[in-house]
């Protein structure tokens, strides 16, 4: 066992907007080509657009599986071919997907949306982990469980996410029950696409445990399903259950079929599917307990390796070999970070903002974050609260909305644009502290993802956690972990912790916090919390309310449009 200097392997990382194919050498990681195709699709939010266009609910967001295909047979050539690298050099591939995004298919892999009968109803397509619109039928999914005192709801810190599997599967059994009768597997597309390129159907051990519900061996009882909705207790003998494949095992070998979509050799391995924010602890050589992986985009990823089982208060999950075999790994977010600067932008700044940037060359976030830059802590008088896109932990609430205190006649774009990025790492720092509460310490933060260009938002990171912070050493983290799992899997090295040794690459100390600005962050931090806990908690029902009315008044509005 061994990576010979010549040989390489394929990451392909599936976001929301669009999938990457990076070409990595398995010797020492260096990354040797891209290339990125957008999906076509794109995420439908407000209408089915891979369908007849009809209008979407509120809080609904799908893909169209289709999309993702398009990228292995356009960006991966294209990588190959950016790389200048010979095909038969290649060992394996790997991929990573966002999640819980489940899709139903037939027995054979066919997604239902494929079919002209079901073309039209948008409850056959795939639900992006932003869909939200099951946020009922995950209520109900806890109200239960803690009446049961069912022991797996601890592991998610006492909460289900109306993200994942499980509520979204009930919320197709419900509302489109001749879909749901339709479906053969509810499947990750995680999954979903390695069954595409290797011909096995194998969930992966990471999506499976944080969004299916899989603890100590076994899913939710057949009494609990029933339990939730009559007829429903056979969901996970029928439509869930499949092999269990580890991280950085091979799930079978590239079928002749997936070989002509992508230019590989036939017979190469493919790795065992996994989560984007997992999968890029590798890459930043970040495997050891207590070392956080912040991967930052359009959401935060938190994921960490831990020794010991513990229960923290509102994470998503504690998963036994959910980020490296032989740890327990954690995981918490938020789900909205850069989705929230980008409404903004989008959405709140004046043209003449917009213009001054374009005059000086830069972007518009980049104007607002010099802007911001030049200000003392505290002097926007603001504090907002970083739940445009409901929160996801510690409150596990996706009901929950954006808030921001203290505008006068006197505030700017500036100032609110800097109080979100505040926002933001409040909710980052108020999950950092929810571990070390839990005796899972975090000793070191690493950070990956998109938001690293904008040097003045990791610095108030630094800033608000009081902790230095380090940074990947990759812009493709996800595609580069992925592909680090294509290496173990073809046998290149014998795990993921020596793989990552070798292929991963991380700066230390890239940020250091001001003890001046860390100090007056204490003060505004204080403020966030009791905004956190008085509107998150102690009168969450306003904004559950809030959300109730604008639901039904859309509901009636496309009534009576119709």
């Amino acid at each position: 066992m061994g990576a010979d200097h010549d040989e390489v392997v394929i990451g392909v990382d599936f976001g929301s907007l669009s999938g990457r194919a990076v070409v990595v050498r398995v010797r020492d990681g260096k990354e040797l080509g891209s290339a990125v195709h957008d999906y076509e699709h794109a995420v439908m939010s407000d209408r089915l657009t891979a369908g007849d266009g009809r209008a979407l609910g509120a809080d609904w967001a799908l893909q169209a599986p289709q999309d993702y295909l398009s990228v292995l047979r356009r960006a991966v050539p294209a990588a190959l071919e950016s790389a200048g690298v010979d095909p038969a050099r290649v060992r394996g591939i790997g991929t990573d997907f966002t999640a819980s995004t489940p899709m139903p298919v037939l027995a054979d892999g066919t997604p239902v949306s494929d079919l002209d009968e079901w073309r039209n109803n948008p409850h056959a397509y795939v639900k992006l982990w932003k869909h939200h619109a099951a946020q009922p039928h995950a209520d109900r999914i806890n109200a239960l469980a803690a009446e049961r005192g069912e022991p797996w709801l601890a592991r998610y810190g006492g909460l289900i996410s109306s993200e994942w599997e499980f509520a979204k599967g009930l919320q197709l059994f419900e509302e489109a029950p001749e879909v749901y009768a339709a479906t053969d597997h509810w499947v990750e597309a995680a999954d979903w696409i390695v069954w595409q390129l290797c011909g096995e159907y194998v969930r992966n051990a990471c999506t499976n445990g944080y969004k299916g519900i899989y603890q100590d061996g076994r899913y939710p009882s057949e009494e609990f399903c029933e339990a939730l909705s009559p007829g429903f207790g056979g969901f996970v003998e029928e439509k869930l259950r499949a092999r269990i494949g580890e991280l950085g095992a091979r799930a079978g070998s590239l079928t002749a079929e997936a070989a002509a979509w992508t230019g590989l050799p036939e017979g190469i391995a493919v790795a065992v599917g996994n989560v984007d924010a997992h999968v890029t602890a590798p890459a930043a050589r970040a495997t050891a307990p207590g070392e956080m992986v912040a991967i930052m985009g359009t959401s935060t990823c938190h994921v960490m390796n831990g020794a010991q089982l513990r229960e923290v208060d509102g994470m998503c999950g504690v998963v036994d070999g959910g980020i490296v075999a032989g740890l327990w790994g954690y995981e918490a977010g938020q789900s909205g970070v850069g989705d929230i600067l980008g409404w903004f932008v989008d959405n709140c700044v004046p043209a003449s903002y917009a213009e001054a940037a374009e005059a000086a060359g830069i972007s518009v976030h980049q104007h607002l974050s010099d802007l911001a830059s030049r200000q003392q802590v505290g002097e926007h008088g603001l504090v907002a609260l970083d739940w445009h896109s409901g929160n996801r932990s510690i409150l596990v609430d996706h009901a929950l909305s954006g808030v921001i205190v203290g505008q006068t006649l006197a505030t700017r774009p500036e100032d609110q644009y800097r109080a979100l990025i505040e926002a933001t790492a409040f909710g980052t720092r108020t999950i950092v502290e929810a571990f070390d509460r839990s005796g899972v310490p975090v000793t070191r933060f690493v950070a990956a993802g998109g938001l690293l260009k904008n040097r003045f938002l990791m610095q108030v990171y630094a800033d608000v956690l009081d902790m230095e912070i380090a940074v990947i050493g990759s812009d493709q983290g996800p595609a580069l972990g992925s592909a680090i799992h294509a290496a173990v899997a073809a046998g290149c090295y014998p795990d993921v912790p020596a793989a990552a040794e070798a292929m991963g690459r991380r700066v230390d100390a890239a940020y250091r916090p001001d003890p001046d600005a860390a100090a007056a962050y204490r003060r505004l931090y204080a403020h966030y919390r009791r905004l956190h806990d008085h509107l998150g908690r102690e009168a969450r029902d306003l904004m559950h309310d809030l959300k109730e009315m604008r639901q039904q008044a859309l509901e009636d509005r496309r009534t009576r449009d119709e």
